[in-house]
């Protein structure tokens, strides 16, 4: 068994500058914790896999494809694979997410400008 606590686990370097750490990464699957402070925000991105959001702490606007809503603790947002997907912060708390891709993305990620 392997237990790991967020905070233990190094910040990793994104294209997105903010606080995201993978807590699972395997050939199967991944999953990592972002951090979002009031006002940041995720760039526009499409990934080649499933990804599910799953909402720790606090509440952000989320977009995938045209839609767009709030999202808060508890909520799971799934978002199909080749979709543009983005996470806002609007609020003045943490916004605490976790990112579930499965299977575990073979291709890159695609920024949309």
């Amino acid at each position: 068994m392997i237990i790991r606590k967020v905070d233990d686990v190094p910040v990793m370097e994104t294209a997105h500058n903010v606080d995201a750490r993978n807590i699972y990464n395997t050939e199967n699957a991944m999953v990592t914790v972002i951090r979002l402070k009031p006002g940041q925000s995720l760039k526009k991105h499409i990934t080649p896999v499933d990804v599910a959001f799953f909402v720790l702490q606090g509440e952000g606007v989320v977009e995938v494809g045209e839609e767009r809503a709030v999202a808060g603790k508890d909520s799971l947002v799934e978002s199909p694979k080749d979709i543009s997907h983005c996470w806002y912060n609007e609020s003045s708390e943490d916004l605490v997410f976790m990112v579930i891709k499965a299977p575990r993305p073979a291709k890159k990620t695609v920024f949309v400008s």
